[in-house]
């Protein structure tokens, strides 16, 4: 095969990798198909989305004492606690589904929006309705049932163990 043709071929997949057309191990076997094994690591193309959002990622672990903050230790009014809270949860699912979209599942802005849920609810329920252990109870469950949910539809098995263990746990302590 002629060099042009190569070249060619070879930017076609590096264009492949770049859109997503193609699993990222597929091109690379097609790229050392086709540059017979001499494509260096630099030729190869973009870098792999993972390793750019994984730098980052962990500054989502910053809004869980963001919200513990903003619900413990200001005089803000318990309307606007709810709505930081339901904001930050927001924030988290909208980039957990960025990162999905993208290729990538990164589990802490969806595990930080679980917990800021749970921190949340259970705060807020217990404002609400201070005598009330059912509907702390049901709070908990709702929250272990959108775990399970949430492991269910995306494949991860820490969120259905989560919710599975949650509620075992909610049942046991109920039935004590």
């Amino acid at each position: 095969m002629n060099e042009t043709r190569k070249k060619v071929i070879v930017n076609e997949i590096r264009n492949w990798r770049k859109n997503r057309l193609l699993p990222e191990h597929y091109c690379d076997y097609l790229l050392a198909l086709y540059t017979e094994g001499n494509e260096s690591i630099d030729m190869k193309g973009p870098a792999s989305p993972k390793k750019r959002y994984r730098k980052n990622h962990y500054l989502f672990m910053l809004f869980i004492p963001l919200t513990f903050v903003l619900i413990h230790f200001t005089e803000l009014s318990i309307t606007l606690q709810i709505t930081f809270a339901i904001l930050f949860v927001l924030i988290g699912i909208i980039f957990t589904l960025y990162f999905i979209r993208k290729g990538i599942l990164l589990q802490i802005p969806l595990i930080v929006s679980a917990f800021i849920l749970l921190l949340s609810s259970v705060e807020f329920i217990s404002r609400l309705y201070p005598e009330s252990l059912i509907g702390l109870y049901l709070g908990i469950v709702v929250n272990c049932l959108l775990w399970l949910f949430t492991g269910w539809k995306l494949k991860l098995h820490s969120f259905s163990i989560s919710g599975i263990l949650g509620i075992i746990l909610i049942i046991i302590f109920i039935f004590k």
